[in-house]
């Protein structure tokens, strides 16, 4: 799964940058035309806005639930082609990642491969342990609030220390995950992530834990590109898509971890 601390660098970098030299919109940034400039009047319309950027959001979330209501229903049909989706859901991620201006149209496609990935997913666990699904949503919505609740009143702030722990954590995340897979290809056991031994739950209690706190770099950026520059406005669009990410990615870990404290 793709982790957005690095996207949201690079938007930090980017946006900062064409706030100095004017904006192009996802038509021009195609065309090669003269960037558009943000000012006056047409920063209404042209510039992102934190409404704007929870319509997204929750319009993101809608496309989602639709593909995950899909694949919940045959789950074993979409499971054939797991791999396929998930390549394809990655591929875009990362065109997103390095071209935000292109999210306006990448985004909903990510959301809608994404859901039938999790529908198919939570299906198969949902079978093994019913009511598990329920569980690990009502969870991973809690840990949304609660963290927005402890960006929203400044019980953490996102200090430059803080945010490079955090993407520090996730990329140690993402070499654990990717070494392991690499390891299990040789045939080396890999029960510290997969079993239920007191060690993979640990494992995966930090993992949610640095799940979570992406969600305070989600918030600093929209705060940033919204009350201190004037972002373009498809910036929006992806606002959202680092939103989803870490809610999917926050989901699984937790939707894995209840299953392996059932499996005790």
């Amino acid at each position: 799964m793709a982790q957005n601390p690095m996207f949201n660098e690079n938007a930090f970098k980017r946006a900062k940058a064409e706030h100095q030299r004017g904006f192009q919109t996802p038509e021009d940034e195609f065309t090669q035309e003269p960037m558009h400039l943000v000012r006056g009047e047409d920063t209404a319309t042209t510039a992102m806005t934190l409404q704007g950027t929870i319509n997204k959001t929750f319009f993101l979330l809608l496309i989602c639930v639709v593909g995950g209501m899909l694949s919940w229903t045959n789950p074993q049909a979409w499971l054939a082609y797991t791999w396929i989706i998930a390549i394809g859901a990655l591929i875009i991620a990362i065109w997103t990642a390095f071209k935000p201006a292109v999210s306006t149209f990448t985004a909903p496609i990510y959301a809608f491969l994404e859901g039938t990935l999790l529908g198919a997913i939570s299906a198969m666990y949902n079978a093994q342990w019913n009511g598990i699904v329920f569980n690990a949503v009502a969870i991973t919505f809690l840990v949304f609030f609660f963290m927005l609740m402890l960006y929203k009143f400044q019980i953490i702030r996102v200090t430059s220390g803080l945010a490079k722990g955090i993407v520090a954590a996730t990329l140690a995340v993402c070499v654990l995950y990717i070494g392991s897979w690499i390891l299990s290809l040789f045939g080396v056991s890999t029960a510290y992530l997969t079993s239920s031994s007191p060690l993979s739950i640990g494992i995966s209690v930090v993992v949610c834990i640095i799940a979570a706190m992406n969600f305070l770099l989600d918030f600093e950026f929209i705060n940033q590109m919204t009350s201190k520059y004037s972002a373009p406005k498809y910036m929006e669009w992806y606002a959202g898509f680092s939103l989803l990410v870490t809610l999917i990615w926050l989901y699984i870990e937790i939707l894995r971890l209840l299953g392996k404290t059932k499996s005790r």
